[in-house]
């Protein structure tokens, strides 16, 4: 009966250190992480980031906004071009100079006397910025008209004199140029293209945090009223604390984080977040 007890309990001892050695392992390949999060408002002190979601990711969250962009790009600036309803010759011109907006100020230094000339809105826009908004120097509408349909070589060779006397008027008088842009608001590009970039950047902001949680997100934690927060049972690897496209916010300072860390088995790692190692931060004061 005895031999019986001491060898049950000879083997529950090695079970148990059976047991023991098997766990070890599993317990030890994987690593933690500990993190602090404040945030030091504009001539103040740091504050905690309190009860705030972060998220510990296996790629860096500026990359997934990359990979988001990829997935819907923007436009070909030559097709978006096309797409517009304007002018075939502004068109050409638009596709041959690096600006989409005629409404800039520096428009004028843009612009050639044979461009003014040559393209129907910028010669209609001097004409305008020149007369008050009335065209000069040319019959007026309905007059041409006539003429064209009663005498066609008529009306070419008077638009012939016009347009070389208005070349004429802008070489002596290139200042005459300046405010064109104000005329040209009306077939202005950009507001469209703006649009459609604005409407992208919205896009990309609602799908990258999805995409960042669906593909790439390892652990969630929030933090305490200290800004403390704890990991564990990661494994071994480089990892991104990221708060995606949150702010996180301390008095007039809005922050984003998106820093890299390295787990090693069986180790906690410690990492201090501040706004010195914020991926944005700005002032809500103006």
């Amino acid at each position: 009966m005895r031999k019986t007890a001491s060898l049950i309990s000879i083997l529950l001892l090695s079970l148990s250190r059976l047991v023991s050695a098997s766990a070890t392992p599993a317990q030890t390949s994987t690593g933690a992480l500990e993190f602090t999060a404040h945030i030091t408002p504009t001539a103040a002190r740091p504050e905690p980031v309190r009860q705030f979601t972060f998220y510990i990711l296996t790629k860096s969250y500026s990359d997934i906004v990359k990979e988001a962009e990829e997935k819907d790009p923007v436009p070909a600036r030559d097709e978006f071009i096309d797409g517009i309803k304007v002018s075939p010759e502004l068109k050409a011109w638009l596709k041959g100079h690096d600006t989409l907006d005629l409404t800039s100020p520096d428009l004028d230094k843009l612009l050639t006397p044979d461009n003014i000339l040559n393209v129907p809105e910028f010669l209609l826009a001097y004409q305008r910025s020149n007369s008050g908004g009335v065209t000069s120097g040319f019959p007026k509408q309905k007059y041409t008209e006539a003429i064209r349909a009663q005498n066609p070589e008529k009306y070419e060779k008077l638009k012939q004199d016009y347009m070389a006397a208005l070349m004429k008027f802008i070489r002596a008088h290139p200042e005459s140029v300046s405010g064109v842009e104000l005329e040209l608001d009306g077939v202005n590009p950009q507001r469209k293209w703006d649009t459609i970039q604005s409407a992208r950047r919205k896009r990309v902001q609602r799908t990258a945090p999805d995409l960042a949680q669906l593909k790439f997100l390892a652990a969630k934690a929030d933090t305490d009223l200290e800004g403390y927060a704890f990991v564990s049972g990661l494994a071994p690897g480089d990892y991104w604390i990221s708060t995606l496209n949150l702010d996180a916010n301390a008095g007039d300072m809005r922050v984003h984080w998106d820093v890299p860390v390295k787990i090693q088995a069986g180790q906690t790692v410690h990492v201090e977040l501040s706004n010195l190692n914020t991926t944005e931060a700005r002032s809500s004061n103006p």
